[in-house]
């Protein structure tokens, strides 16, 4: 069995200090306006019962990804390692890809004319480093590793944390863990704050 890539994200230790973002943005040179990698600020329940919740997100790199499927040109696929890539020489930005994402991970790089999202800074994954969110995640909050290995840190706690992942009603069976979520700030009925790439 080979490798499996996933992403644990603990928001017990979240401090929402949005340094994933930066370095996504500094790593991988996202121009202004958009985002692979955002921070979402949540706010549940009603006046005088109102909570926060921080929400990091990012490209679920779903082990069954819709945007796959609709991309016309093959442009967007999946490697071996379950990372869901795009090439950008066969991109033609016609935004399939976009309308069939249900997490808003993808957007249009204003440059390029291309369709962009995460793609776990697969260049540093290439050379034996983690992404740079994981890198530089001053709380630890972001474990990123293979999931088929049961030693690996990601696979250790998807198999003993109560984990839950973002809308898991699409089957797209996307492969970023969130612990410590509160079930109204990962459903699509909350308000959101400040979002990503909307």
């Amino acid at each position: 069995m080979g490798k499996r890539y996933a992403m644990v994200i603990d928001l017990r230790r979240c401090v929402g200090c949005h340094a994933c973002q930066v370095a996504c943005k500094s790593e991988n040179n996202v121009p202004l306006g958009v985002f692979r990698n955002w921070v979402d600020e949540l706010e549940t329940g009603k006046f005088p019962n109102v909570s926060r919740h921080r929400l990091p997100r990012l490209c679920n790199h779903c082990e069954n990804p819709s945007c796959v499927k609709v991309c016309p040109v093959n442009a967007t696929t999946q490697k071996e390692d379950g990372t869901v890539v795009i090439d950008y020489s066969r991109c033609i930005g016609c935004k399939y890809c976009i309308a069939a994402c249900p997490y808003d991970a993808r957007f249009i790089n204003p440059e390029r004319k291309t369709a962009e999202k995460c793609d776990y800074c697969y260049a540093r994954l290439e050379a034996g480093l983690l992404p740079a969110c994981v890198n530089t995640c001053i709380g630890g909050a972001r474990v990123f590793g293979d999931l088929n290995d049961p030693t690996s840190e990601v696979a250790k706690l998807v198999a003993t944390q109560p984990v839950k992942v973002l809308k898991p009603e699409t089957n797209n069976a996307p492969q970023t863990y969130y612990i410590g979520a509160d079930e109204k700030a990962i459903r699509p009925n909350y308000t959101e704050i400040v979002g990503g790439n909307r």
